[in-house]
């Protein structure tokens, strides 16, 4: 896998093109997203003890927007303790992305014996099926709004009573003066991590439109009005947050 530093937007460019997660995306990815998402490597190493809690035999257990397999491997470092006979299924709507993440986790998963699939499809229209848990690590906040309710209603109809949808976003904020000193801590946070104020404001200029985040209630509602019933913040680093949704 490649594992390069993240320097695309380091030269001026006269036009700045939205971005998408094309080869040159996934071939900085981890770096990328280890300097710009405070609290991810965290989520990560949480999400081992959370899935033991919701453990089923013959189950399926998966990553929709699974990137370089990250979550993946996550989930299945529970799995390995549990013996449980289960399939972690990595469903991303970028070729690029998955051909690095199967050359990262298929070592992994042969090892310890766990089924695995990594699949190239648009998550909005994958059919889930005896679901024990699903992750959406940042993820819903690429998916046009209109389309967020009925995935969600999709994602709860085919996960197995007690089990659990894992939801992590950028959110923001209702009170304007409050969003505003987010998002400065934010670009502080990544001028520490060694990104120039050229290369933070061409990636904003880039991701503007193309991630539209939420406020956090407008999330927990949405989850509510869909079915699930135990809705909480589990892990929140900023304007980052991780909810766990139990059906």
């Amino acid at each position: 896998m490649v594992n390069n530093r993240d320097n695309l937007y380091q030269e001026q460019q006269s036009s700045v093109s939205k971005f998408t997660f094309d080869e040159q995306v996934a071939e900085v990815f981890a770096d990328m997203i280890a300097r710009s998402v405070p609290g991810y490597q965290q989520i990560l190493e949480l999400l081992p003890s959370l899935v033991e809690e919701f453990t089923f035999d013959k189950a399926n257990y998966y990553d929709l927007g699974c990137s370089l397999g990250a979550g993946m491997l996550a989930i299945a470092s529970s799995l390995a303790k549990q013996k449980t006979n289960t399939t972690v299924i990595g469903i991303d709507n970028s070729q690029a992305m998955l051909d690095q993440a199967e050359v990262l986790i298929e070592p992994y998963f042969n090892e310890k014996q766990i089924n695995f699939s990594l699949q190239c499809s648009d998550i909005r229209q994958f059919k889930l099926t005896q679901a024990a848990l699903v992750l959406m690590n940042f993820t819903l906040q690429f998916i046009p709004l209109l389309d967020r309710d009925p995935l969600l209603q999709n994602i709860y109809n085919n996960t197995q009573k007690g089990g659990a949808l894992i939801l992590s976003e950028k959110i923001k904020f209702d009170d304007t003066t409050t969003n505003n000193r987010m998002i400065n801590i934010h670009h502080n946070f990544k001028a520490r991590q060694g990104y120039t104020q050229l290369e933070i404001s061409q990636k904003r200029d880039a991701i503007e439109n193309v991630l539209i985040p939420e406020t956090l209630n407008a999330h927990i509602q949405r989850l509510r009005s869909v079915g699930f019933k135990t809705i909480t913040p589990w892990v929140q680093n900023l304007q980052f947050i991780s909810i766990l949704a139990i059906k």
